[in-house]
């Protein structure tokens, strides 16, 4: 689907770019051959000729586009990373940016789509995007983001994912509906941009437990396809995120429907690790129904897909738990050695991309049960032995890392409740803080400064930071100064003698200590993203905002919310 999708896209922008002379024969040779159907090597007859010509000519443009038809015609997946290659060369040849930006997005596509290398895939797709902050194909830029996404979804950062996704959805949507400015293939790809980016966004709403906005997203999905044959793929993945919210409400029958009628367009668009989902939720659905036999021939269809393509998603790990169950339930030993193997070599690729999401894989199924089976497997099966090495090593690895998590988390509980001691003292303290800060007296004159005049100034920065003026954005210490009716130089000396820091430093103090207080108090708060948090309190990137909350109050943003929500879920179930 991806393929396809970037082949229909590309075609455009390619006839946009290869307009030199000589055009018109190049394009009657891409005639002959470019209706056939993807992966149909049948193409390669009418395409050799096309390639064998733009070499000749060493005009790069057009080969770039003939090995990029041969990704899209090449049955095997190894031919296809050849041909991406040799694109990604031809581009480098031509110099030209797009075609770079294009090459190493389909290059990223076969690792992704064929071969689910992910990293592999992320190392292209971050090619294409040094390139793309040059380009003015703004559809390029959008494209490669929404494969940043869908990597970034991938390795289990889904908030981050999602944002990727609804910046691909804005954009799609207002290019899908610009009927009088575009072409209609035009039109046509942005729909199907707009419907995949709708589609991993809802991978994203599930596995944040936003199950609402998952349902009303998929709702959006069906009524935007329609009846319209040419999204049959994209009605598919529809169809299976409804089979999987079906099965989420216990609603068996409905969601085997859905399921099983998502699984032909899945199917013929060779997308191995969604037709996995498909099959793991009509097992589910089985069991559910108490149909465990039938449920079984799905698990074990699951396992023939690992086998073949030494892929998994983390969220299909508890296939093989259950395949293990079922095979000790059975009494039969040698499937249950089998099935735990497979599961061990699933943990040992699965680790290999998943340093994020290994502590979560773990959670339903201790390695200590994996241990104690394998103890008694010991005694029927000589590879006993070998087996609980592995394990020993594996638990090892999985105590370590344990152990540096919950370090970690000690650590951060200490540093919250150091904050939220603060907070207290700062409460209770408040009316004694505020005559003491009104009105600092002045011991001693350590420069030239008016008495009276710093009093006033000391009252009108009391008054600054009453009304909360600090959240303006872009405040600096010449805009205060003037706001005050002051100069830069004034205004620094007094608060480096009154406030005992800097203005950088006595202004990020106020900024976060308000932000920290609003957490504190208002529970809203606790809903915002970082990015939100910074513009209330007037800093403008989320890294700064980040940086100096860890410098005033020992944690970082993302810990201390966590930390404070637990406190009043804690609260709230005494």
């Amino acid at each position: 689907m991806v393929q396809k999708l970037l082949f229909l896209i590309f075609t455009g922008i390619f006839t946009a770019l290869l307009s030199q002379d000589g055009y018109s024969d190049f394009y009657k040779m891409r005639e002959k051959y470019e209706d056939f159907p993807e992966n149909d090597q049948k193409a390669f007859p009418f395409l050799q000729p096309y390639i064998d010509k733009a070499k000749k000519e060493k005009n790069y443009e057009k080969l770039v586009q003939g090995y990029k038809d041969g990704v899209f015609f090449a049955f095997l997946s190894e031919d296809k990373l050849k041909y991406a290659d040799s694109m990604i060369w031809a581009a480098n040849q031509s110099r030209s940016e797009d075609l770079r930006i294009i090459s190493h997005i389909d290059k990223g596509v076969v690792y992704y789509y064929h071969y689910k290398k992910y990293q592999l895939a992320l190392n292209e797709y971050l090619e294409a995007y040094k390139y793309s902050k040059n380009t003015k194909n703004e559809y390029l830029k959008y494209q490669n983001l929404y494969h940043i996404g869908v990597i970034k979804s991938y390795l289990g950062y889904y908030e981050d994912a999602s944002e990727l996704f609804m910046k691909c959805l804005v954009y799609y949507r207002e290019k899908a509906r610009s009927v009088t400015k575009l072409h209609p293939n035009e039109i046509y790809n942005n729909k199907k941009g707009y419907l995949n980016s709708l589609y991993q966004t809802i991978i994203c709403y599930r596995h944040l437990g936003k199950y609402k906005e998952a349902d009303e997203a998929i709702q959006t999905g069906f009524s935007e396809i329609g009846n319209n044959p040419e999204y049959d793929l994209e009605k598919g993945y529809f169809l299976l995120s409804r089979g999987i919210s079906e099965y989420r409400h216990s609603r068996f029958q409905p969601a085997l429907k859905n399921l099983n009628e998502a699984l032909p367009a899945i199917k013929s668009s060779r997308d191995f690790a969604r037709l996995s989902v498909g099959y793991f939720y009509i097992g589910k659905s089985y069991s559910g129904l108490k149909k465990t036999k039938e449920s079984v021939v799905y698990f074990k269809k699951i396992d023939s897909i690992f086998r073949k393509h030494q892929f998994m998603l983390p969220e299909l790990r508890e296939n093989y738990e259950i395949l293990i169950d079922y095979s000790r339930k059975e009494k039969n030993q040698a499937q249950q050695l089998y099935y735990t193997n497979q599961l061990l070599k699933a943990d040992s690729i699965m680790s290999k991309d998943f340093i994020y999401l290994s502590p979560k894989m773990h959670k339903d199924y201790d390695t200590n049960n994996l241990m104690d089976e394998k103890d008694k497997l010991q005694k029927i099966n000589y590879l006993g032995t070998i087996i609980i090495i592995v394990l020993i090593v594996w638990a090892i690895g999985l105590v370590a890392l344990l152990t540096r998590r919950h370090k970690k988390a000690k650590e951060i509980q200490q540093k919250y409740v150091l904050v939220e001691e603060k907070f207290t003292a700062s409460q209770n303290s408040e009316k004694g803080t505020a005559e003491a800060v009104a009105l600092p007296m002045v011991e001693e004159k350590r420069f030239s400064l008016n008495e009276d005049k710093v009093e006033e100034l000391l009252q009108k920065l009391k008054a600054f930071e009453d009304k909360k003026e600090f959240t303006q954005k872009g405040l600096t210490i010449g805009k205060l100064a003037a706001q005050l009716g002051t100069n830069s130089n004034y205004l620094s000396q007094v608060v480096n003698e009154y406030k005992k820091v800097n203005f950088n430093k006595y202004l990020s103090e106020l900024r976060i200590n308000y932000i920290t207080n609003l957490l504190f108090e208002d529970k809203k708060y606790l809903k915002y993203n970082i990015e939100t948090l910074a513009r209330e309190c007037g800093i403008a990137s989320r890294q700064n905002f980040s940086d100096l909350f860890y410098e005033i109050n020992g944690i970082r943003p993302t810990d201390f919310v966590k930390k404070r929500r637990e406190e009043l879920e804690n609260d709230g179930n005494r």
